[in-house]
């Protein structure tokens, strides 16, 4: 399974996938932490297999994102074509062959403490899948996104099989629907910045 085991104590943004601003909260995220004048293309990275209902989380984010319009960015990873431990180094080398120098954005499951349930969280730096079930997989991504789908602590196997689909397809379309709000503001974001870089200029010469 390509799984985090614990809640990140350092992560930028926390949500609560039932808050209504969920998916602007999440957008806004992401924009803070990818790179305000990147030319690197963005490339999203869905962890997860849908032969378990808990890390199928992954594979349906990409899945939705399939359905969206989600211009510049890039997904990899869906319940057609999923990314998960057997095949993440192949996919990676796959990944930076055919994108130069990628942005890439891990996105993974995770099990956390009880009242956590239900958060997803935004942090810089890779996500570091297979950690929770003692594997040792490739870290995944400049920045993370994860989603705490269940408890974690004993039999995390069993609680992945026994996580409630119902959580896990209503996370996936609100981190869905954060990316695509992400696709849409990101290119507004770079016009303002540029704009007020090149307001800047003028005003120091």
């Amino acid at each position: 399974m390509n799984l985090n085991f614990f809640d990140r104590k350092g992560s930028l943004v926390k949500i609560n996938h039932e808050d209504d601003m969920a998916a602007s909260k999440l957008a806004e995220g992401i924009l803070s932490l990818i790179p305000a004048y990147t030319a690197r293309p963005i490339v999203f990275v869905c962890i997860g297999t849908d032969r378990s209902t808990g890390d199928s989380l992954g594979p349906l984010i990409g899945t939705f994102l399939e359905e969206k319009s989600i211009s510049p960015f890039t997904v990899y990873g869906t319940l057609d074509d999923p990314i998960h431990a057997v095949n993440l180094e192949e996919k990676l080398a796959e990944i930076k062959q055919k994108h130069f120098n990628p942005f890439i954005v891990g996105i993974d499951a995770c099990l956390g403490r009880l009242k956590s349930v239900g958060t997803i969280q935004i942090a810089s730096g890779p996500v570091k899948p297979g950690a929770g079930v003692n594997k040792e997989l490739p870290e995944v991504g400049d920045i993370h996104i994860t989603g705490i789908v269940n408890v974690s602590g004993f039999m995390e196997f069993f609680v992945l099989q026994n996580t409630r689909l119902n959580l896990v397809v209503k996370m996936a379309k609100t981190i869905a629907n954060g990316i695509h709000e992400t696709s849409v503001l990101l290119p507004r974001q770079q016009t303002i910045n540029e704009f007020k870089w090149d307001f800047g200029q003028e005003q120091t010469t």
